[in-house]
């Protein structure tokens, strides 16, 4: 943290939150910043911009009562980068939240990748900044200010990782400060549009009693969900949202009962309250 501290940042980086958040918020935007890195956790927390981020996302140690370290807490290589996108984006953002798996219909997402401007400046980034542009987000490859060295931008933007490229130059009036201003611009637009179509879309699967399918749809992933559960835990959260179906076919009452008996998380707390109820009600 000490070395963290005495961090070169870029230009213009320490006022840039404090000003984007109040443009978004003019324009009707939530912004939120993020931090997804290979780099150790515990040295970006020592740099003066650190309380500026919603979560950082980096490689940890865990520490002894006399702050040394002894395990590698967390690690974080190019391709787990992008687990965290999928956090940020259902608002699952605990690391141990296993949510992070589950459906969320689209008006749901809490951020949609569509909203979510990824910058970065290595190759440990190349991974989401391609998912981020293959789900309509907008991805930046910034490059230093002082040598204006844009070859790996070349290269990004020419594999089709990146949509933009500008120096990392965080002051007002920049070329990034001024192209994040658009993309927030541009959201706002987008999203009154997305609200009306979400809106429409509920009324037509209203009009055409598509409700029992949804429902159908919604058994066959909680089945699929029991069947693979791999922690007591798990298998609990799964059992409590399965009571909540009254309507269960004769074919899915024994394929319930079939994954109780293989499903050794199951079968072993089968006499928990909540479990022995749900089984005894399809019973």
């Amino acid at each position: 943290m000490d070395y963290g501290a005495q961090v070169q940042l870029f230009p213009g980086i320490e006022t840039w939150f404090k000003r984007i958040r109040e443009y978004g918020k003019d324009k009707g935007v939530v912004v939120e910043h993020y931090i997804i890195s290979s780099g150790l956790k515990e040295m970006i927390e020592g740099t003066k911009v650190a309380n500026e981020f919603e979560k950082i996302y980096a490689s940890s140690f865990y520490y002894d009562n006399d702050g040394v370290a002894q395990w590698p807490a967390q690690v974080i290589n190019y391709t787990s980068k992008t687990q965290f996108l999928f956090r940020i984006e259902k608002g699952t953002l605990d690391v141990n939240d296993s949510g992070v798996n589950d459906y969320f219909a689209p008006e749901k997402i809490r951020i949609p990748f569509r909203n979510i401007i990824y910058i970065g400046d290595s190759d440990t980034d190349i991974p989401c900044m391609k998912l981020v542009n293959s789900y309509s987000g907008h991805s930046i490859g910034v490059y230093n200010p002082e040598t204006k060295d844009k070859r790996k931008v070349y290269k990004m933007i020419e594999d089709k990782r990146i949509k933009y490229y500008a120096p990392a130059n965080y002051t007002e009036g920049s070329e990034l400060d001024i192209l994040v201003k658009n993309i927030i611009d541009t959201t706002a637009s987008n999203e009154k549009l997305m609200s009306i179509h979400y809106r429409n879309k509920q009324e037509q699967v209203k009009h055409n009693g598509n409700l029992a399918n949804q429902e159908h749809k919604e058994k066959e992933k909680l089945i699929l969900d029991l069947e693979n559960s791999n922690s007591f835990k798990q298998t609990h959260s799964i059992i409590s949202k399965l009571k909540k179906i009254k309507n269960w076919s004769p074919e899915e009452k024994n394929q319930l009962k079939m994954i109780a008996e293989k499903n050794k998380q199951i079968s072993y707390i089968m006499k928990d309250s909540d479990v022995a109820e749900f089984f005894a009600s399809i019973s």
